[in-house]
């Protein structure tokens, strides 16, 4: 009777392979969340004690403060900030509004200022759409928590327009005793708030466009400081740490782990550092299982030879008789035939191999075909290493070498100018680690763009009225062809885009030419257009113009363009918004044009 050798092959490599799939699965559920948590854990508490110390020696120094804490993000992926004794941001009167209380009989906060961070009322992102309600001279009603002579304001309201700006933690708590104890003199004992009124003295507000302070861009990291204001304060029996604390919480779906730790200086009140950091990075996530995995495989390598010997022994015997044709064939030698001497599995293997050696012969052409794909994308990956270390090298040089003319005291009536030459170096790689940076984000599949109605026309007029001296400084005649346009897209990115096309049509425009932008409607779709006459790009640069560091000149002077990066941020923005766009030569220049919808 024949036996069938693909039965066995099937029953015993199934079984390795689901016993090895099991122990992979079973090891990486079981341990390896515990054992990434653990690990983040211990690299956070070791940097914040070196934060610590580094707070300890600029605490007094707010800017130093802020850019410590921006650089602790930078280099642990991780938030970080410091608390007062109450749980507020200390320093954050850059971003809070100024309460004159009004005098009133018995009450002994009467004409007293209070000072309101708004971080704790509402998000920055809400910031320009809320802020013209916080007026100077508006009367308002507050809502505070009293925490023996201190007072923590939670919930304000501008009387004129009846708007309300509230820290929900401190709302919640405050339903949560009312319903649990309606009694309001019970209440007050529990939850000890007052109900102030007075006027807005003063605002202090980032202006428009301005940049809010770092930690405000993240709300998930300052809603975790609210709530644990309001733990610390309503609860402090239970909330308040005696020692370093650190717990998980879940926030749209992603855990991150919290810690608090109290710090006390000689003489000073006790603060708390408040930090936060995600458990799901995808480059710590990757460090964690490099270092998890050692353990993992060599327990897996040391099974897959136990059984493999076995595996061997007891299958694969029979097959050693073609072990030397095989190695042959490996040497892409073709010429020996198996011998087919059963009508099992076996010999069926055999058939089906000398099948291949015949045909193997017609693949590789198509083998070496994959081989030259794979070396156009190692080519394109040293292209832009080599791209990166060209940009990088060029300022590297100039600054070395001013160095070393300063240094040596050479010219030395000509240092500021050799100090001024450094500066720009160092602001051109700036930028360009900016611009890095910047297409990363929009490349990590992570960034979501932000969509809302905006005026396409006045945004366009805005860019040309910014890039006007530059346009006049090459003698060159800007012709606009713009209708009033309502588009739907993130406006700050399609400005940046606009900015980006136009820059790149005055630098290539000759003088005294013409550039065109216009806007034309297209039905539901908004097309605009930035031409550039006198300069046309060859057709077959047409879309390499998109990539990184790419540049149509075969010198690639930094002189004559910018990083090398624009076109190719702007393709991604515009890849997000998924709208079409392009650029084509025409009769007498170039076009660079994209699509935006319409507000319907």
């Amino acid at each position: 009777m024949k036996s069938s050798v693909v039965t066995k092959l099937f029953i015993w490599t199934t079984a390795l392979c689901v016993l090895i799939l099991a122990v992979i699965y079973v090891g990486q559920t079981v341990f390896f969340k515990q054992f990434y948590i653990n690990q983040k854990v211990a690299d956070v508490q070791a940097s914040l004690q070196a934060f610590e110390q580094e707070y300890a020696q600029k605490r007094n120094d707010i800017e130093a403060v802020r850019q410590l804490e921006q650089q602790f993000y930078r280099q642990h992926n991780t938030w970080v900030t410091t608390l007062d004794q109450l749980g507020n941001i200390r320093d954050a009167a850059d971003f809070s509004v100024e309460v004159r209380l009004f005098p009133e009989k018995g009450n002994p906060f009467a004409n007293r200022t209070l000072v309101l961070p708004l971080y704790g009322l509402l998000n920055a992102e809400d910031l320009y759409q809320r802020s013209r309600f916080l007026r100077p001279g508006e009367m308002v009603a507050i809502d505070v928590f009293q925490s023996g002579e201190e007072l923590v304001p939670y919930r304000l309201e501008v009387e004129y327009d009846k708007v309300w700006f509230e820290n929900k933690y401190f709302v919640k708590k405050e339903h949560e005793i009312i319903s649990k104890n309606p009694n309001p003199a019970e209440k007050s004992e529990e939850f000890p708030n007052r109900l102030l009124y007075g006027t807005i003295t003063q605002a202090h507000l980032p202006d428009q466009g301005e940049t809010p302070r770092f930690l405000y861009s993240n709300p998930a990291f300052v809603d975790r400081i609210k709530q644990f204001q309001a733990d610390l304060l309503v609860n402090p029996e239970k909330a308040k740490p005696a020692g370093p604390l650190t717990y998980q919480v879940a926030e749209n779906a992603i855990s991150y782990q919290l810690f608090v730790q109290p710090v006390q200086y000689a003489n000073e009140q006790p603060i708390y550092l408040f930090a936060m950091t995600s458990l799901q990075p995808v480059d710590e996530a990757i460090s964690m299982i490099e270092d998890y995995y050692v353990y993992l495989i060599l327990f897996v390598l040391l099974l897959i030879l136990l059984s493999s010997f076995y595996y061997s022994k007891q299958i694969a015997r029979p097959l050693l008789a073609i072990n030397q044709t095989t190695k042959k064939m490996a040497s892409l030698d073709f010429s020996e035939k198996i011998p087919v001497v059963s009508h099992d599995e076996i010999g069926d293997l055999s058939r089906s191999i000398n099948q291949l050696s015949e045909r193997l012969h017609a693949y590789i052409e198509q083998l070496q075909q994959d081989i030259e794909k794979e070396k156009q994308l190692e080519h394109t990956r040293k292209e832009f290493i080599a791209g990166v270390s060209h940009e990088l090298k060029t300022p590297l040089s100039v600054i070395q070498s001013c160095l070393s003319i300063v240094k040596d005291g050479v010219a030395s009536h000509k240092k500021d100018y050799y100090f001024e030459a450094m500066e720009k170096e160092v602001n051109r790689m700036d930028l360009l680690i900016i611009d890095m940076l910047e297409l990363a984000k929009y490349e990590s599949g992570t960034y979501k763009m932000q969509r809302e109605p905006f005026a396409l026309h006045e945004v366009i007029e805005q860019v040309c009225d910014k890039l006007r001296p530059d346009i006049e400084g090459k003698q060159l005649h800007l012709h606009k062809q713009l209708v009033p346009v309502v588009a739907v897209a993130n406006q700050l990115r399609i400005e940046q885009v606009v900015v980006n096309f136009l820059t790149n049509a005055i630098r290539y425009t000759p003088e005294g030419e013409v550039v065109v932008v216009s806007i034309r409607d297209e039905g539901r779709m908004a097309r605009v257009s930035i031409e550039n006459k006198g300069s046309r790009i060859p057709e077959e640069q047409l879309e390499k113009i998109w990539d990184r560091f790419y540049r149509g000149e075969p010198s690639r002077q930094r002189s004559t363009g910018g990083t090398g990066l624009g076109l190719a941020i702007c393709k991604k923005i515009l890849e997000l918004h998924d709208v079409p766009f392009g650029v084509c030569n025409t009769e007498e220049g170039v076009e660079f044009f994209f699509l935006l919808p319409k507000n319907e």
